[in-house]
């Protein structure tokens, strides 16, 4: 019998000890040991599927990646000890010297840092698209165009990319799809079912949920993952086996979480929408998003992330934020505790300017992560602070 979401997130263990214990233990070992000297020749010639070495594979990062894969529809993956480590590693895996990336404009800052400072380095090039240009991408390939790389929701303007028109100019021109799934988590967006080759996360946002361990971690077609394990295993960005524990009970969680989540989200998106110090508002399951429909033909529910722009630019923004009494101001996301960020100045402050503008990030753009705590709570807390 084919068991749901919920089920599949709560009930996958793979490893229990000879105390039979109902919850998976923790297993802090660094290296594994052998039966014996011909045990220990073959396990490192891969010729049996078993543990060598944590840098290599865990059994409690086996179990977290079997989840995901599950929760994805992805036949394997690979964890990571963060999300830029994913992304990096990922694409470093996949790219040689002399290809192209074809990505959408509206990323995250240090994912365009990367396109922009460190893969020029190794001849690696890129081009951008805007999101709301997809007819444009075709001709932004080339000869050498390897991949193409989007977020959706995006981080922090939360606009909304068509998952599938991405994924069948990708596959007429046979480029491999890779799309960031961490606004969405796996409970309300799959890509791979758009076409999408590899899902890329992080897992220190919504999977964690608490704001308690960085992780990342990428799923997709055995192929393409042996690749990426084949690179991360020698390079070394392996996620810690307590890390993977604690990611791994999370992902039990991780759809009553993420529905209220979702329930804050919208409440607080309404109100903001009707509230006069506000000048606009972005929220996928608003029908005022340009891309709502998009949205909700992708997309179980809108997800954690609003975004709004306070009247008055600048100073009215550092005013509003320095009014803030109940919301932590932080850079992270997906977070129990609702979290008010202003990205001019910090996730995306190593861009210009101009590239902020590029990507609709203005002076006075606030990113809320709306937490669990009671939507009046949080509501009256941004309610004052506007004022």
């Amino acid at each position: 019998m084919e068991k749901k979401f919920e089920t599949n997130a709560i009930r996958t263990q793979l490893e229990r000890s000879q105390f039979l214990e109902h919850s998976t233990p923790m297993y802090l070992t660094s290296s594994f040991v052998f039966e014996d000297a011909e045990d220990m020749r073959a396990s490192f010639a891969e010729e049996k599927d078993r543990n060598v070495y944590s840098r290599y594979s865990n059994p409690n990062s086996s179990e977290f990646i079997e989840k995901v894969c599950q929760m994805e529809g992805a036949a394997a993956g690979f964890a990571f000890s963060s999300g830029m480590a994913a992304v990096f590693s990922t694409l470093a895996a996949l790219l040689n010297s002399g290809d192209h990336i074809l990505s959408a404009r509206s990323i995250f800052g240090s994912t365009h840092s990367l396109f922009t400072n460190f893969f020029p380095k190794w001849n690696i090039d890129h081009s951008y698209f805007k999101i709301d240009e997809l007819e444009l991408i075709e001709s932004l390939i080339t000869p050498k165009t390897k991949l193409i790389y989007a977020e959706s929701p995006t981080n922090p303007g939360v606009d909304i990319l068509d998952l599938e028109a991405l994924g069948k100019i990708a596959k007429k021109h046979n480029l491999i799809l890779v799309i960031d799934n961490c606004f969405a988590s796996p409970y309300l967006q799959q890509p791979i079912k758009f076409g999408a080759d590899l899902v890329i996360h992080s897992g220190t946002k919504l999977m964690d949920g608490q704001g308690r361990v960085l992780a990342g971690i990428t799923v997709g077609s055995k192929e393409l993952i042996e690749k990426v394990y084949r690179f991360s295993r020698i390079t070394g960005p392996a996620l810690s086996p307590f890390n993977a524990w604690v990611l791994s009970k999370s992902l039990e969680t991780l759809a009553v979480r993420v529905d209220r989540h979702c329930d804050n989200a919208l409440k607080l998106a309404t109100f903001l929408e009707s509230h006069e110090k506000v000048n606009w508002v972005k929220y996928p399951f608003l029908k005022s998003h340009p891309k709502y429909e998009i949205a909700k033909k992708q997309m179980k529910a809108g997800g954690c992330v609003v975004a709004f722009e306070v009247k008055g630019g600048l100073e009215a923004g550092q005013k509003f934020f320095d009014s803030i009494k109940l919301l932590s101001l932080s850079a992270n996301l997906g977070d129990s505790r609702s979290i008010v960020t202003h990205p001019a100045s910090t996730t995306h402050s190593k861009l210009s300017v101009e590239e902020r503008a590029q990507t609709g990030i203005t002076d006075g753009m606030v990113r809320v992560s709306v937490g669990l705590e009671h939507v009046d709570d949080i509501i009256a807390d941004v309610k004052q602070a506007l004022a």
